[in-house]
């Protein structure tokens, strides 16, 4: 990232502590950095990477901020006032020398292969650390997300672009809204039944926020040319995600997962589900690609006609990581609010029970669906109409690992 100091010209593209580290290095001062002849000898830990006792003191190897591997020293734990990276640093050696099946308590001296994947771990936290502020820097919404991975050495996705709205790909077009309602208050006197109401629907939802009408039929808020304020009771998704959500790594072998840092309360809206908006026949293609690959993110957006998909593999938010399960806490409704075109719904899930905090967040990806209504409600919410005889867009047969009672033990 390029910082730019007061009174500069040019754009500098290291960060200013690593600014301040090549000033202590050289023996600079600098007023606007803030490095002085009081704080020149001042060095920031920014690892640490290994661990020894002498004597019955404890030694830890430091790793510099702003200076290379080389430069790395042992340094006495009563010269170290990095509090959370040694308790980070000593929770880490405990769960290695446990998977390792070797005694937990602190040895005197740690072998090579513990003390590189000590390192490797910290490298991989600041790179998720990256990861996790450039993910907040380009959400929309209040509830922030975190990243967790204490299972593996794997790092952020590759080939990812977080994105907050439907990417809209070639050919396609989304038509803004026409008309909105001239509501002053929607949920207690909505004119008309509201927006709602101009396409023979009720208001979703209650004056507390939650869903009420059943999966399967359609929702319809308010938009950007209705009369109603921002504060509008029936402006719910459009608001974006509300709750702290942790991207995390799974430790039973299904790949990244999402779980909830705040409790969540029924019939709830947590997340949308959002990626590139692909014709069927482009899915098509991309779905005997995701099939060698092991994986797919093709959500089909058939609400009256399967015409178009998401795909959320390499453009999506943070439903990209949410796992499957044969018994979801999670269910998908459709959503119109800027765009009527019923064939691209927007897709909304709501939470289908009470979701504590820390709680993976699933849903079922072969959710089928009963309709209301048979002319207008049709909606088959599953990644690509897998195992349907005539589908075609059958897919291979993919174990499910959801460890649920009522685990079919396949998702497709």
């Amino acid at each position: 990232m390029a910082e730019k100091l007061e009174g500069c010209s040019v754009s500098c593209k290291l960060s200013l502590d690593d600014l301040q580290a090549v000033c202590r290095r050289e023996r600079l001062h600098c007023k606007q950095l803030g490095v002085n002849k009081h704080n020149i000898d001042d060095y920031e830990v920014e690892y640490l990477c290994d661990y020894k006792k002498f004597k019955e003191q404890e030694f830890y190897l430091v790793k510099w901020k702003g200076y290379p591997e080389s430069s790395n020293t042992w340094e006495p734990r009563k010269n170290l006032k990095c509090r959370k990276l040694m308790t980070q640093f000593h929770e880490d050696m405990e769960r290695e020398l446990r998977r390792q099946k070797r005694r937990t308590t602190c040895p005197k001296r740690l072998d090579k292969d513990v003390a590189w994947t000590l390192v490797q771990k910290a490298k991989l936290r600041m790179r998720l650390q990256c990861w996790e502020a450039d993910l907040n820097k380009t959400r929309n919404h209040p509830g922030r997300i975190f990243v967790l991975n204490e299972v593996d050495l794997d790092g952020p996705p590759r080939d990812f672009t977080y994105i907050t709205n439907y990417k809209v790909g070639e050919g396609i077009v989304l038509n803004e809204m026409a008309v909105g309602c001239e509501c002053k208050d929607c949920f207690s006197d909505p004119v008309g039944g509201c927006c709602p109401g101009a396409s023979l629907h009720r208001l979703a939802y209650t004056d507390k926020g939650q869903v009420r009408v059943r999966a399967g039929e359609p929702i319809y808020e308010c938009n950007a040319r209705c009369s109603c304020g921002p504060d509008c009771s029936n402006r719910l998704v459009q608001k974006g995600i509300q709750f702290d959500l942790c991207i995390f790594k799974t430790g039973n072998g299904r790949g990244w997962g999402v779980r909830a840092l705040q409790h969540i309360k029924k019939n709830t809206f947590v997340m949308e589900y959002v990626g590139e908006i692909i014709t069927s026949d482009e899915a098509e293609k991309r779905g005997h690609l995701y099939d060698r690959q092991g994986a797919t993110y093709l959500f089909d957006l058939d609400y009256v006609e399967d015409v178009y998909t998401v795909d959320a593999a390499n453009h999506g938010n943070i439903s990209h990581f949410v796992n499957h399960s044969c018994n979801p806490n999670l269910q998908v409704y459709n959503v119109f609010i800027d765009n009527l075109d019923e064939r691209l719904p927007r897709i909304a899930l709501f939470s289908t029970r009470s979701i504590r905090a820390g709680e993976e967040l699933t849903f079922d990806y072969k959710m089928q669906i009963d309709p209301v209504d048979a002319e207008s409600t049709r909606m088959d919410s599953n990644f690509s109409l897998a195992g349907l005889p005539s589908s075609p867009k059958k897919r291979i047969r993919v174990e499910c690992k959801c460890g649920s009672d009522t685990c079919r033990k396949y998702l497709f």
